[in-house]
């Protein structure tokens, strides 16, 4: 196998089959956070009706996990729902291109895990909810970036080898991103 389109070879005990699956963990993460972009409408993101992203971020408030953050959420994002609304959107948008195509996916998963971290201290009360699923989100965060899954048929396993011999800090950057 080659390390231009699949996982580096000298990394030991990658099967094929072990980078399909990491791959396929990757790209499922990426098509989720693609999803979920699609009910966080601007300009104000559900202020108006009391729906899309100002009624999930109001949750925070109303079934609070961890006091300080709703009233973060309370005092600063809900009066600012636009702007936040814009960094969600964005942030989610970047998570799910990056992850499917594999580039720079370790700093991708932390930026995942941080996503889910927010989104588990404003809905992981709420009514109706299974806690697990927001666990669940986390842990794949974690397996993406422990197993660095963008050098499995990702950009990240298809560059890595010219930033290796690259003396540039942008190439030395996306080793470490990677």
């Amino acid at each position: 196998m080659s390390a231009a389109v699949g996982p580096l070879v000298d990394a030991p005990g990658v099967t094929r089959v072990s980078a399909v699956m990491v791959a396929a963990l990757r790209c499922g993460v990426a098509l989720m956070w693609i999803q979920n972009v699609a009910w966080k409408v601007p300009p104000d993101f559900g202020r108006a009706n009391n729906d899309g992203l100002y009624f999930w971020a109001s949750k925070a408030v109303a079934y609070p996990v961890f006091a300080p953050y709703s009233a973060f959420v309370d005092g600063v994002v809900l009066p600012n729902i636009e702007v936040f609304g814009w960094f969600t959107l964005l942030v989610e948008g970047g998570l799910g291109a990056f992850l499917l195509v594999g580039l720079a996916t370790r700093f991708w998963a932390v930026v995942g895990m941080g996503q889910t971290l927010a989104i588990t201290l404003s809905v992981l009360f709420a009514p109706h909810e299974w806690q697990w699923s927001y666990y669940l989100m986390g842990l794949a965060h974690l397996a993406i970036f422990a197993t660095a899954a963008g050098r499995s048929y990702g950009i990240d396993g298809v560059l890595r080898k010219t930033w290796s011999a690259s003396s540039g800090r942008l190439a030395q950057l996306m080793m470490r991103l990677s």
